[in-house]
């Protein structure tokens, strides 16, 4: 089986003091702000530091990875969402192509997890995710935004991975126009053709307008690009249409790479917004990582 960089399959963990629907992982005690674990301070050399902003030329990474194998989604979408850190999902498309490096996951394990799509069994919205490890599943939510996944474990089984945020490592220009379109009409934008150095532009200057200067308005607009599951595919261009797509096909339009670079320390806690196994910790992102969305806990809806 073929795995990252840095891959940590010996991380200890310790059952959960309390029953729940979804198998024992290690605990998080409570605390006054967001929840979290250290996962393990690796030492290693760390993330690139950001570089450059929408509009201005591409930042110089290193080059991704390999693309990843089948069998590295053979396994529980838990063990598989912290090696996704600091991977590379790209998008292919006519306008271009835009990759983004993975900073922030959340597992979930099908059928045996309150909080999974896949909870209450198949359905034709979440079919994909009882598929063949390897591909992506894709839903629309809110009405206005899409979301996308990566199927783990063998067919049946609807364990997933989503990619909550990431950080744009090529393609800034063409994930800045779609960013701005989808802002503008609400819903994710058309694959391109729009000048995304002037989006950008316009942005920056708006931003500058509350004080900020052009350098910190630039790292602002970089940092946002895919910060958030929304974001994330309005900037690579992800919809419905990629429903099924088997990223470790070479030929793919939606394709994931190994890790630019050994991961810094890892974190883990409760997952974003769910109201159903709450408490389990399986967001995983990269320490000190700008691009990390914000966490928020459940809010009931007002009637």
């Amino acid at each position: 089986m073929n795995m990252p960089p840095g891959r940590r399959a010996d991380v200890p963990v310790s059952p959960e003091p309390s029953a729940s629907p979804v198998p024992p992982v290690a605990p998080v005690a409570p605390v006054a702000s967001e929840p979290s674990v250290l996962l393990e301070p690796s030492g290693s050399p760390g993330l690139p530091e950001p570089s450059g902003s929408p509009g201005l030329p591409e930042p110089s990474w290193p080059a991704p990875g390999a693309l990843l194998a089948r069998g590295f989604f053979a396994r529980p979408a838990q063990e598989v969402a912290p090696d996704l850190l600091g991977c590379v999902l790209s998008r292919r498309a006519e306008a271009g192509t835009v990759a983004v490096m993975i900073t922030e996951v959340e597992a979930y394990a099908g059928t045996a997890d309150a909080a999974s799509h896949a909870f209450r069994g198949r359905t034709a919205r979440n079919a994909v995710m009882f598929g063949e490890p390897g591909h992506a599943y894709v839903y629309f939510t809110y009405g206005m935004h899409f979301c996308v996944n990566l199927v783990c474990l063998p067919a049946g089984t609807a364990s997933a991975v989503l990619l909550r945020a990431g950080r744009v490592i090529e393609g800034a220009s063409l994930a800045a126009a779609r960013r701005s379109a989808a802002g503008q009409a609400n819903a994710p934008g058309p694959e391109g053709g729009a000048d995304g150095a002037g989006r950008a532009g316009r942005a920056g200057r708006a931003i500058r307008g509350n004080g900020m200067s052009w350098a910190e308005a630039a790292a602002a607009g970089q940092r946002d690009l895919a910060r958030g599951p929304a974001r994330l595919c309005q900037a690579l261009g992800i919809d419905r249409s990629l429903d099924g797509a088997d990223v470790c096909d070479p030929a793919s339009p939606l394709r994931i790479s190994g890790r630019v670079a050994d991961m810094p320390a890892v974190r883990s806690g409760p997952r974003v917004g769910v109201r159903l196994a709450a408490g389990i910790p399986w967001r995983f992102w990269v320490t000190g990582e700008p691009t990390v969305s914000p966490y928020r806990a459940h809010a009931p809806r007002r009637r």
